[in-house]
């Protein structure tokens, strides 16, 4: 969980539990250093804004990110850590 300047705690999934069209802010890479460095030099650092174009089943993960698309399989999407951002969160 993560503190913003806010105040309210705000919890980090993986980009794989996303559903498509969420936009979310990426917080870490959470995975071993070869891992890790794979995705850093594919443009996943934190602080960056991703949003999931679509994700089948089991299949690949599609994300957008910039003016990029980057097909991910979904054991690496699970390595990264996101917060979905405020108006893409389920309201209550």
């Amino acid at each position: 969980m993560i503190m913003p300047s806010h105040g309210k705690p705000v919890s980090t999934v993986p980009l794989a539990s996303l559903l498509g069209g969420t936009r979310a802010q990426l917080v870490r890479v959470d995975a071993a250093t070869g891992v890790r460095a794979r995705l850093v030099a594919m443009g996943f650092r934190p602080g960056v804004e991703v949003r999931v174009v679509s994700r089948s089943g089991r299949g690949p993960f599609v994300v957008a990110m910039d003016t990029s698309r980057i097909v991910l399989g979904r054991g690496m999407a699970r390595h990264i850590l996101v917060t979905p951002l405020a108006e893409d969160r389920p309201q209550k």
